[in-house]
């Protein structure tokens, strides 16, 4: 691709056209008054007092956690626990992260699902889990009855509480949810932060109950054998999810969350089984569970591209008004030409467009995902003001990263 892009001809003046389906033209004279450097404000009171009520809550789920450990295992083998937890979570939530990069989540999003994960998630899942197996073990022996909460319980409970962050996420902030790729994102990052907590509690209990020995062979098990377990069952209810942010149809925005998270407990429920069954079904079940890894994986990369496409196709309309030129459209939707761009923009205009190229990149992303939902859903006035200041963003930022003096 050649940098600059060509401008854009111009063209009449805009104005508000009667319905969201034809885009504005553009005029190469026009001053983009609407344009703000984030596409994303909140209101300032309401979103300090909405963080301090989650932090709270988050912080009591931490304590409770952290005596009952404390209690439970001792400091040592809690802080053991804790710092080689951290070893797969710094594994698996970057490559969730990668995932997004087209349209990057923002990062207190990402971080409230690997809290909710860690803290909201496990913890009633660890009382309904135990209370599960106090009951069932009245009938049963205490054998038989680990296995009935580890097999039959267990996915269920847990899976449940993860995807309810994923629901949440999807009925309170619809806006940030944008297709399959948000969905796996999200879920990913939800069940690292249960994986980080589970594993706290299996090393802590190991190193405690048997020693070193078992520690190791747990952090080995849990931490490098299989870290992305809890990610990957967890990632079929964010296919669901994604699945209905995107979908027109009513039938698909139902059906769709429950067949995934069906999935999601079933594929929790045969690995369980397999861990209680025997080393040689352990086996094979490891031996299956690689081979749906690297399905796992290249989904994800094509789950990636597909977002590319994505932003591609639904950039087009702001082609053919003037908005963006063609070239363009095909850097924005291509991860190694928005570097070259970057790259092109530093040399230009220094740290200051280097900066304003990647704000051009983010925000025209969100355009583009914009329109997606516009045309996936009922548009109303909210969504068609949203378009007006991202196209006013859009070309504010290209100006300032160009070197064009005006505003």
């Amino acid at each position: 691709m050649t940098w600059p892009p060509q401008t854009p001809p111009p063209r009449q003046h805009p104005h508000p056209g009667p319905g969201w389906q034809t885009v504005q033209p553009y005029d190469a004279r026009y001053v983009p008054a609407l344009a703000r450097p984030n596409p994303t404000p909140r209101p300032g009171m309401r979103r300090w007092v909405v963080a301090g009520v989650i932090a709270t809550v988050f912080a009591l789920f931490a304590l409770a956690f952290a005596l009952f450990f404390s209690l439970s295992f001792g400091i040592i083998a809690t802080l053991l626990g804790l710092v080689f937890a951290l070893i797969p979570v710094g594994i698996v939530v970057p490559i969730f992260v990668w995932l997004d990069r087209f349209e990057a989540e923002p990062w207190r999003y990402l971080l409230t699902a690997f809290l909710w994960g860690a803290l909201a998630a496990t913890l009633p899942s660890l009382v309904f889990n135990t209370a599960a197996m106090v009951i069932v073990s009245s009938s049963v022996d205490a054998t038989s009855a680990e296995a009935f909460s580890a097999v039959v319980v267990a996915p269920v409970v847990e899976e449940t509480f993860k995807g309810l962050f994923l629901l949440v996420m999807l009925w309170f902030r619809r806006h940030e949810f944008n297709g399959l790729a948000d969905g796996v994102t999200y879920a990913g990052i939800c069940a690292a932060g249960f994986a980080f907590t589970e594993n706290i509690l299996y090393l802590a209990r190991a190193y405690t109950e048997i020693g070193s020995d078992a520690f190791v062979a747990t952090f080995v098990l849990r931490g490098i054998i299989s870290p992305f377990c809890h990610p990957m069952f967890t990632a079929m209810t964010g296919i669901g999810v994604g699945m209905a942010a995107s979908s027109r149809s009513t039938g698909v925005k139902v059906v769709a969350p429950f067949v995934g998270w069906c999935a999601a407990v079933l594929l929790h429920a045969l690995w369980n089984l397999s861990a209680v069954s025997g080393p040689y079904s352990f086996l094979l079940a490891y031996g299956v569970g690689m081979l749906l890894f690297f399905a796992f994986i290249g989904f994800i990369i094509w789950a990636r591209a597909r977002e590319g496409r994505i932003i591609g196709q639904f950039l087009v309309p702001y082609v053919q008004t003037g908005w963006l030129a063609p070239g363009e459209v095909s850097m924005l939707s291509s991860m190694s030409q928005r570097r070259e761009a970057r790259s092109w923009a530093r040399a230009r205009t220094g740290a200051r467009g280097v900066d304003a190229m990647r704000a051009f990149q983010d925000t025209a992303s969100e355009l583009a995902l914009l329109r997606a939902r516009m045309y996936h859903h009922r548009v109303d006035q909210q969504a068609i003001a949203s378009e007006r200041v991202l196209l006013d963003s859009m070309t504010a930022r290209r100006r300032e990263f160009v070197g064009y003096p005006g505003r």
